[in-house]
């Protein structure tokens, strides 16, 4: 459970910019049938930033709602602000969620002290499994592998996204957190060479766009079959580094809608809609990518 290929699942909106909720169920029987192990609803990519928390927290309960317990729904909860984040905690622990993703701390910059502390009050606050999230290039905070081992220590506290694209955190990790801890990438590009080297998953951007492919390459690399999982890989890198072409989730946003999984390509300033400049690149490798583009 919560092993694989998991979907960083954008937040669908209408015109008026309200959430969609008709388009997140669309989405969320998509990905139970292109075969995703699990969803997180509000990450970072779902645009937690500008969704108060009510709307949060309806946004993740309609996502339960839709799933039924066909996979299991993993809630961001993450917050610059630690007394935020346990608001959030709280909210969300009287949701059905499987598990809750917590990104570090963004901006104010807290030191390795200050990101133990955070997380163990975040993990005091709810009895629910928590993952621990490391994205330096977005956060300007970067989680190092003795604080998460550290960290590791707590019992609610299961698992860390490590975003940072460095391999050789991957070993480092598991030898300070030992074999139960979970350990899934948060960076599309190096995703099937981190679960060669014994990650247990990946929470992944690009799964929006190509589950059924994405899929087929986490477990060709959980199985241990190096030479497949690159070989399923290889398609998808195109699509990997042009959904970034834009800050996330812009690129990926245009993506799901080009292909008619949501009814507006609708999202929050202060981010706006992906330039016509990256249209075609990105049509592109979504082609390349195997995925019908209508």
């Amino acid at each position: 459970m919560l092993n694989g290929s998991i979907v960083a699942l954008i937040t669908p909106m209408t015109g008026e910019g309200k959430v969609d909720y008709a388009s997140l169920e669309k989405l969320v029987e998509f990905h139970i049938n292109e075969g995703t192990d699990a969803v997180v609803a509000v990450g970072t990519t779902g645009e937690s930033a500008t969704l108060p928390i009510a709307e949060h927290v309806d946004v993740v309960a309609h996502t339960v709602k839709f799933a039924a317990g066909r996979l299991p729904v993993i809630a961001g909860n993450g917050g610059n602000a630690t007394t935020e984040a346990i608001e959030l905690t709280q909210a969300l622990s009287k949701v059905d969620v499987d598990a809750m993703l917590g990104v570090t701390p963004y901006y104010n910059k807290p030191t390795q002290k200050g990101l133990i502390a955070h997380y163990k009050a975040v993990a005091a606050s709810t009895d629910i499994p928590q993952i621990l999230y490391n994205v330096p290039g977005r956060t300007a905070v970067d989680l190092l592998p003795e604080t998460v081992a550290e960290l590791a220590g707590v019992n609610n506290i299961i698992g860390v996204k490590e975003a940072t694209g460095d391999l050789a955190r991957v070993n480092h990790l598991r030898e300070l957190c030992g074999a139960d801890f979970k350990l899934y990438s948060g960076d599309d590009a190096t995703a099937c060479e981190f679960l060669l080297l014994g990650g247990n998953g990946v929470i992944s951007v690009a799964n929006n766009v190509a589950p059924k492919a994405f899929k087929a390459m986490c477990d060709a690399a959980l199985s241990g079959n190096a030479e497949l999982a690159r070989q399923y890989d290889e398609p998808l890198r195109g699509l990997y580094r042009e959904l970034f072409c834009e800050a996330n989730p812009i690129p990926v946003k245009w993506a799901v809608h080009r292909m008619g999984l949501i009814n507006n390509n609708c999202i929050r300033l202060p981010l706006t809609e992906l330039s016509d400049i990256y249209h075609g690149q990105l049509v592109e490798a979504i082609t390349k990518a195997r995925v019908e583009v209508i």
